[in-house]
């Protein structure tokens, strides 16, 4: 079952204006940069309140990251649902017919578990689930 919006993502190409820019807007620095390595992405993360922003910056040409800029630019990349058990979530939107972009979680950012339902099964929207890691 889902808990609530963990994050929303958003594919930037520069970090350090993208920082800056999010720093200003939201009055808050950013509490948690971290590289993704088996993404070929790195994140910066924002909160306030219980809303989290996740910001994605490519660290390789080949990654999925840069592939999204380079073909819709930046801007809203995905939405993260906090889930109680991935496992059991994985199972049960299989068997109502989602299509997973990675059939097993793999390590995220934030200490977290992840795997993404594929958008052509989600109106178009990359979701992610996500499971703090125990």
């Amino acid at each position: 079952m889902v808990n609530k919006i963990e994050h929303i993502g958003i594919a930037i190409k520069n970090m350090d204006d993208a920082n800056i820019l999010f720093e200003k807007m939201l009055g808050i620095p950013s509490y948690k940069m971290e590289a993704v390595e088996s993404e070929g992405v790195l994140t910066s993360f924002f909160q306030t309140g219980n809303n989290k922003i996740e910001l994605l910056a490519a660290t390789n040409p080949e990654s999925p990251i840069a592939k999204f800029l380079e073909k819709k630019g930046e801007g809203i990349h995905h939405i993260a649902f906090d889930v109680e058990d991935i496992h059991a979530e994985i199972s049960r939107l299989k068997n109502e017919g989602f299509v997973l972009i990675n059939e097993a979680p793999k390590k995220g950012a934030d200490n977290k578990l992840v795997v993404f339902l594929h958008p052509k099964n989600t109106n178009g929207v990359l979701v992610e689930l996500c499971q703090e890691i125990r």
